[in-house]
């Protein structure tokens, strides 16, 4: 063998075995090729509401040389990541409570950063009318009479995708079974409690997958009253100048959840990353990061007097109150968490009226239309979307409709698990034509106009692949307009779809945009924490 032959041999080798390399890094379980060079990186997954605190983590980590990767998502979301096999050294949650439904994950070093109550904010002006401002103490029981009596709606997160609504649905449960020391299941079958609490979430207008969204929703004016973080309520009063506009926080008397915001480590002990993970953890337990912190609205003390606490940021005029020690709901255990979870979504939450406007044009052929269908399927299979509390009810309306440049009309099912029709004519409708965005969203709104909205929630899910190119786009925001039961449109971005057409139209209706390029039904699992 010739000299350049033995290079050319020696060369292919290197090749194939680079190769191997790659690909065995881009196929693993823990994140693909970035982990082959990034592998000493500390990987944190955290509750979206510590976003704000990204920049001050890393600019402590940078100064002390540890790289640090940090992604953020929803509770329910980390909880299926984790059980999921999916690679993290920490997890920065909520609520430790989400700690003890780990399934794969070996947690340790588990700590409380900071402390949240999940509370009631009214609108100031209409606190007054009820009388919730003058009152020393305010049960839950006060706060359900005036809901009764047709005095008080609100709108909340989601209690099957978010802590804060999953928080404070276990916090109203407990209460209204007489707070025991441990919930048990007889306290889940008690039809008193039951009813009580259904009354109570009749009275929600709007359910929001995040808080973010939620407080959008007060700001611009869509309801008096969120059930959120007491953060949360201290953020949206930062930035509503008039007085009576301000939330005011009402803390039952009868229990209050507090969300702990633990900090767990997830790795292996007596390692270099469990070192990085104490000296990040023991920063945010310091006394310049728990001041951040409390300027930040968060709690760094469970009650009593604290002169460190900055009055403007926890301030009084907005019935915030920092001195009493809150009394605090147990939170049940694993198994009577999950059972609760789902005794809402199917028993308990107030019905909906959806109506997803699907596309099949042309483009949705092949691969798109398959996504499509495998994402419709799940949603609508009662028993698959149940493993991530995701299942319409039996009182819940689910309308389909097709548009490609034409506009279907919207079938029904009366019956939210009752919904083989609607699987088979997804799965037996075929793409073609144009993308006929703008009519299959006015046919909607004007449908949905007939709904009794103290009977259902209702929404338009919208999922387009590409840019409206024929329809009436004036038409549509003549019946946006005129639209008087706030109907959100929620929109689902898919292939080459036009993004600022979708916004536009989410904007208008108070609405929002999903990603679902990379994965269509993670798009729709995050849409139905919306509706």
């Amino acid at each position: 063998m010739g000299k350049n032959s033995g290079n050319k041999y020696l060369i292919a080798i290197v090749v194939i075995v680079l190769l191997c390399i790659v690909n065995a890094c881009f196929s693993s379980d823990d994140g693909g090729i970035g982990n082959l060079f990034n592998d000493n990186s500390l990987r944190i997954i955290s509750s979206t509401e510590n976003r704000d605190l990204d920049d001050m983590v890393k600019s402590f980590a940078s100064k002390n040389g540890i790289d640090i990767e940090i992604d953020y998502a929803g509770t329910l979301e980390i909880m299926d990541k984790l059980n999921s096999n999916n690679k993290y050294d920490a997890v920065w949650i909520s609520n430790s409570m989400w700690l003890y439904m780990l399934e794969n994950s070996h947690v340790s070093n588990s700590k409380i950063i900071s402390m949240n109550p999940v509370v009631f904010g009214i609108r100031k002006s209409r606190a007054k009318e009820l009388g919730f401002v003058s009152k020393d103490k305010v049960l839950l029981e006060d706060i359900m009479r005036v809901v009764n009596e047709g005095k008080l709606k609100f709108a909340m997160t989601s209690a099957t995708q978010t802590n804060t609504g999953a928080s404070a649905y276990l916090s109203f449960l407990s209460i209204l079974a007489g707070n025991p020391e441990v919930l048990t299941e007889v306290h889940l079958n008690d039809n008193n409690v039951k009813l009580k609490l259904k009354n109570l979430f009749n009275a929600v207008t709007r359910t929001s997958g995040s808080e973010d969204y939620l407080e959008e929703i007060y700001l611009k004016g869509n309801t008096d009253a969120i059930v959120s973080y007491e953060s949360s309520i201290i953020n949206i009063n930062q930035r509503i100048k008039n007085d009576d506009d301000t939330l005011y926080v009402i803390y039952p008397s009868d229990g209050v959840a507090l969300s702990d915001s633990a900090l767990a480590y997830l790795g292996e002990v007596n390692t270099d990353k469990e070192e990085k993970f104490l000296k990040i953890q023991s920063y945010l337990l310091s006394d310049s990061a728990q001041k951040i912190l409390m300027e930040k609205g968060r709690r760094t003390w469970y009650g009593g007097v604290n002169d460190k606490v900055p009055s403007k940021v926890f301030n009084t005029k907005w019935g915030i109150d920092t001195n009493k020690y809150l009394t605090q709901v147990k939170y049940p255990s694993q198994d009577i968490t999950r059972k609760a979870l789902n005794m809402y979504q199917t028993e308990l939450r107030k019905p909906v009226t959806t109506i997803f406007c699907l596309d099949y044009s042309g483009s949705m052929y092949g691969d798109g239309v398959s996504e499509l269908r495998n994402a419709m399927r799940y949603i609508l299979d009662s028993e698959k979307a149940s493993h991530d509390f995701l299942q319409f009810s039996r009182d819940d309306r689910i309308g389909i409709l097709f548009f490609n440049d034409m506009v279907s009309d919207i079938t029904y099912s009366e019956n939210g698990i009752d919904t083989g029709n609607l699987i088979e004519l997804i799965n037996k409708k075929e793409p073609s034509g144009a993308t006929n965005i703008y009519d299959s969203v006015t046919k909607s709104i004007n449908d949905l106009q007939s709904v009794d909205i103290n009977k259902y929630n209702v929404s338009v899910v919208l999922m387009t692949d590409g840019q409206g190119n024929s329809g009436n786009e004036s038409k549509m925001n003549k019946a946006i307009k005129a639209n008087k039961i706030d109907v959100p449109v929620y929109s689902i971005t898919f292939g080459s779809a036009s993004e600022y057409q979708l916004k536009r139209i989410a904007d208008s209706t108070g609405g929002m945009v999903f990603d679902g390029r990379e994965d269509l039904l993670k798009a729709f699992k995050m849409v139905r924490g919306y509706n």
